[in-house]
């Protein structure tokens, strides 16, 4: 039997020559994405706190950090279950952009009911909710489509 007569899944997703032409190894593709994902939610963070008139500074940055947590931590735990991480989806813009939406709207209850426990110790307003799920799928949406730019990813025809 040749290769190319093999099923996908005996076929090793991630040969040298593609790690050169895909931008690098599948742990880095997933460290940047992690990284950047977690920042993301600093950002949204962020933004809150200053819409909200909190002063800047040291102890403004802690707790940025404590607001960004329950959101990141709702996501990190929903999102590598969705496939939001996999080289499949990670290197096709259309199917990434599925994925991170279908994984925000599914992390997004675990990171209300985490804000509401370690935050506010009560279940957030629907307002804010909303507001949550919207601004995080679209800062979410927006880095990682900046990611797929930046590996070239968009703009060139896929296989």
């Amino acid at each position: 039997m040749d290769i190319k007569d093999k099923p996908d899944s005996a076929v090793p997703s991630t040969s040298p020559s593609e790690a050169k032409t895909d931008g690098g190894s599948s742990v880095w593709r997933t460290v940047i994405l992690v990284l950047g994902d977690a920042l993301i939610f600093l950002i949204f963070a962020t933004i809150g706190r200053r819409s909200h008139g909190e002063l800047a500074g040291l102890g403004a940055m802690v707790q940025t950090v404590l607001t960004a947590t329950p959101f990141a931590i709702g996501w990190f735990l929903v999102a590598p279950f969705v496939g939001a991480y996999r080289r499949s989806v990670v290197t096709q813009p259309r199917k990434m952009f599925v994925r991170t939406l279908l994984a925000w709207i599914a992390a997004w209850p675990v990171a209300m009911a985490l804000r509401g426990i370690f935050v506010d110790h009560a279940i957030p307003p629907a307002t804010f909710a909303l507001i949550t799920l919207i601004s995080n799928t679209i800062l979410l949406s927006l880095w990682r489509g900046i990611f797929l730019v930046g590996r070239g990813l968009i703009g060139r025809s896929q296989k």
